[in-house]
């Protein structure tokens, strides 16, 4: 009864935004009070995600598609929002470990200044050119002529994907994660409520389809950035902002771009593998490309919460590092990455035991439910694997050393998921299997390579 009045404890106070030293006293604690916000930011994300797409499968196999196809593109502004994010948590965790709060600050604007520009770039691309992006990704002229509209609004309204990414980063470095949890509990909330009413109609509201989809996300995002703004300007956390702080500063933002180069380009090795893993999966018709991308919304709500721990990691190496402790840093990446572990382990064999149910519960298309449950079954075989993996490589970022997963990216999926891939899928006649092959192989590479750089310690001593 008292270990769970004491986590009942811990948990309420996680939630609340207390302020704590994450370089001092007990380091599970520490992951706890970070995880516990982080965890349940990245649930809600998820849940979104899965929701969203139970919604679109009621409009049409193509609707669902659409959604896979456009994803798979915007990841590329996905890659360079965690870029930068990754930057923004390294160097604000390392300046608030430094108990350098006006360091902290400049950080924070910079980081936000960056990302509106990448977002305008975007928008401009993304709205003049919807067809031509569904078009190269291999959709059928049907699919783009119901989707087009949805790909359009998504990339126009980028900015509050791009700014919900960032400022939260912010609210991770300093320890802040409650408040980036409530951020996307608000924006995921109001996704919900208004996915139905926008792709469905309801009452004034016209019926826009899968459109609609991507005017609710729009709306959801935008009102939570409103919030993340309010909260760095009146709110009581470690980043205090005001109108003065909102100045260029050259020399912040040229180490933050530094620093973020290696994230970008980590991510859009990753991002571009899956782009052209969508490409192949097109080449076997709209019906397993829906399978694959519900079954990617399910992992997602196992991998989201699983990286939301494993961002613990990332703030406590920087604080840790900027404390000068990096024996602490270290202790908690492997404490981190032990209970992801056991996370990832029993969510594995409930997939492999019930994937076919699960995947049944977005469509009851047979050859849909075959290939997402196949998917499904062969994807999450390595998961325990992803969880040492992701931790790992969010401790590399969270010390600024963005430039070391990057590499392990390039090997691991360039140089051997792309050609596996298409050889398995195409040339060998696997069909989709080979694509889930080649991506369960890939992400168990990672995770090995990963560790043993880690374990030479070479990002203890990275300058941000």
């Amino acid at each position: 009864m008292t270990s769970l009045k004491k986590i009942f404890s811990l948990t309420k106070q996680a939630l609340s935004g207390e302020q704590i030293d994450l370089t001092k006293g007990s380091i599970k604690r520490a992951i706890f009070l970070l995880s516990v916000p982080m965890i349940l930011e990245m649930c809600m994300e998820s849940i979104f995600a899965l929701v969203d797409i139970a919604y679109v499968s009621q409009v049409s196999t193509n609707a669902v598609a659409t959604i896979g196809l456009t994803e798979s593109v915007i990841t590329l502004v996905y890659a360079v929002a965690v870029g930068l994010s990754m930057a923004g948590t390294a160097i604000v965790a390392r300046r608030i470990g430094e108990k350098d709060k006006n360091g902290a600050n400049k950080a924070a604007v910079q980081v936000i200044f960056l990302g509106v520009l990448v977002a305008a770039i975007v928008s401009v691309i993304g709205i003049l050119f919807p067809k031509e992006i569904l078009g190269l990704m291999g959709g059928e002229q049907s699919l783009i002529d119901e989707g087009y509209r949805y790909t359009q609004i998504l990339f126009g309204g980028n900015i509050t994907i791009v700014l919900l990414f960032l400022i939260n980063a912010v609210f991770r470095g300093a320890g802040n994660a409650s408040m980036a949890m409530w951020a996307l509990l608000l924006s995921n909330g109001l996704n919900i409520i208004l996915d139905p009413i926008f792709i469905f109609g309801w009452g004034p509201v016209p019926e826009y389809g899968v459109a609609g989809a991507a005017i609710a996300t729009t709306i959801g995002r935008g009102t939570a950035v409103l919030f993340q703004l309010f909260i760095l300007f009146y709110g009581a956390t470690r980043i205090k902002l005001a109108l003065k702080d909102l100045v260029l500063d050259a020399k912040v933002m040229l180490n933050m771009i530094k620093v973020s180069l290696g994230g970008i380009g980590q991510f859009l090795i990753g991002t571009s593998s899956w782009i052209f893993l969508m490409r192949i999966m097109s080449e076997f018709g709209s019906e397993v490309l829906a399978g694959y991308t519900i079954s990617i919304r399910i992992m997602m709500f196992t991998l989201l919460p699983a990286w939301g721990m494993s961002n613990a990691a990332a703030t406590l190496v920087g604080q840790n590092l900027g404390a000068k402790q990096p024996d602490r840093a270290e202790k908690s990446v492997w404490i981190t990455s032990k209970y992801n572990a056991w996370f990832m382990a029993i969510v594995s064999i409930a997939y492999l035991l019930f994937a076919t149910t699960i995947v049944g519960w977005f469509s009851n298309a047979p050859d849909v439910v075959y290939y997402g449950a196949i998917s499904l079954q062969i994807v999450t075989a390595g998961y325990v694997f992803y969880a040492y993996g992701m931790t790992v490589t969010n401790a590399f970022n969270g010390a600024g050393d963005t430039k070391t997963p990057t590499i392990i990216n390039f090997f691991c999926f360039w140089l051997f998921q792309l050609p596996f891939a298409y050889l398995a899928a195409i040339a060998f006649d696997w069909g989709p299997k080979g694509v889930f092959w080649a991506i369960a192989i890939a992400e168990v590479a990672i995770a090995i390579i990963a560790i043993l750089w880690f374990k030479k310690g070479t990002w203890k001593k990275v300058k941000v």
